[in-house]
């Protein structure tokens, strides 16, 4: 996968039910192959998300990359396999909805969003400013 030349996969886009893992999926593949571009391989999204699965970057990293996507659903899905639907609820909502969390973030923020399209006040979580950024519609 190399970043130079494509985006990953919405934010939004699920595996196994957790949102954002094909998208580190594709991170992860970029990384290793020294194709990130802007991109950042663990954001702090990613380390949300790697938190949550108890998963190092690194491993997760060398995994996705000697693995294809349905051996990958197999490890998360044993990975998940004691946790509840609940447990995955929330955190795809932790994902979903975060949003700046202080001042300074707020205004970095707004910055990147208006540089982008400053019409699109209705965008104001990170996973939406991502899609913008990526010319994806506005998730309903």
């Amino acid at each position: 996968m190399n970043l130079n030349e494509t985006f990953p996969r919405s934010p939004r886009d699920k595996l196994n039910g957790l949102v954002f893992l094909p998208r580190m999926i594709d991170k992860a593949r970029a990384f290793k192959q020294n194709s990130l571009g802007e991109y950042v391989f663990p954001c702090p999204l990613d380390k949300r998300v790697l938190k949550f699965l108890k998963i190092d970057a690194e491993v997760w990293a060398d995994f996705v990359n000697s693995n294809n996507e349905e051996q990958i659903s197999q490890w998360v899905e044993e990975i998940c396999s004691s946790r509840q639907p609940e447990e995955i609820e929330s955190i795809n909502k932790n994902i979903l909805n975060r949003k700046p969390n202080s001042e300074d973030r707020w205004k970095y923020f707004y910055e990147l969003r208006d540089n982008i399209d400053p019409s699109r006040t209705d965008v104001t979580t990170w996973v939406d400013l991502m899609d913008l950024e990526e010319g994806r519609p506005k998730a309903k």
